[in-house]
């Protein structure tokens, strides 16, 4: 299977501005893929002929930089997202680590993603495994689901993943630090410089059992995090509900308090997050492709 190495039209500019000038502290603070999640996506690869992997919203490449720092065999990978700035550092990330495996870099959102070209002869080829890591719940899930099954090999697997954040994590710390966080910026979660976060109307469950990606398992990880002050800062400056624009000339300010709160919280008890990380891992009921 082979893709040309260019654009394709699909982004806005404000999906674009949601992430612009977040990479390289994305790929520094943002935390990875538990081991065992690794191995359950790596074990959809066993016994494919030639593995292609379809990243959708690869951020700064962390699927399939784990799959490969793991030891996975993937001929071609293909990673996708609305940001240049994210993919400037997927690239980054992925070329030493790539061997044999080709590497196609799409800028697109997931919906308006089509594979550009097959090698003749070969009318089934396309992704052997589709992923979406803390990136399906930016999407429009109905259109990706049905985009994933027209361009997916047949047996293929799709996996949603992810493990919530320190928004959403009930802990002592973590509360204290969303109510800072919302002394700055009022009460609503912002998603970016352009409104506030919505919660998805359905259960990503809901949006598989209503696709052809209907036979699902789900897979819990439970992962124990220590965070230190610095990097929750780090980690902050990385997200839609707190990263710096949204401050302004506040954020100097924001950190210097949150920094104060954190070292305080840590002073008592450790900053650990307690994370489950859930994967969604769905293929197409017998019969179908």
């Amino acid at each position: 299977m082979t893709y040309p190495d260019v654009p394709l039209p699909g982004p806005s500019p404000d999906q674009e501005a949601l992430f612009e000038g977040a990479a390289v502290t994305y790929a520094r603070h943002r935390p990875g893929l538990p081991d065992a999640a690794v191995r359950l996506l790596a074990d959809t690869l066993r016994c494919r002929p030639s593995p292609v992997l379809l990243d959708l919203g690869t951020g700064t490449g962390q699927v399939p930089l784990a799959l490969l720092s793991a030891g996975a065999v993937l001929t071609h990978i293909e990673a996708v997202d609305v940001s240049p700035q994210m993919l400037h550092q997927a690239r980054q990330a992925l070329t030493p680590v790539l061997s044999h495996c080709t590497l196609t870099l799409v800028h697109a959102a997931a919906d308006a993603y089509e594979p550009l070209a097959t090698l003749p002869g070969e009318p089934d080829s396309g992704p052997d495994l589709i992923t979406f890591c803390r990136s399906y719940h930016w999407m429009n899930g109905e259109a990706v689901l049905e985009m994933a099954d027209r361009v997916a090999a047949p047996g293929a697997a799709l996996a949603i993943m992810g493990d919530g954040s320190l928004w959403t994590h009930p802990a002592g710390w973590t509360r204290a630090l969303r109510e800072l966080i919302q002394h700055y910026l009022g009460p609503a979660r912002r998603a970016g410089v352009f409104g506030s976060y919505t919660e998805p109307s359905s259960r990503f469950e809901e949006d598989l059992a209503a696709s052809a990606w209907s036979d699902v398992t789900q897979h819990r990880i439970r992962v124990a995090r220590t965070w230190t002050p610095d990097s929750v800062l780090g980690y902050l400056r990385t997200t839609s509900f707190a990263g710096a624009e949204l401050f302004g000339d506040d954020h100097a300010a924001f950190e210097a308090d949150a920094r104060a709160l954190l070292t305080t919280q840590a002073g008592e008890r450790p900053l650990v997050e307690n994370a489950v990380f859930t994967v969604l891992l769905a293929r197409r009921r017998r019969g179908a492709r």
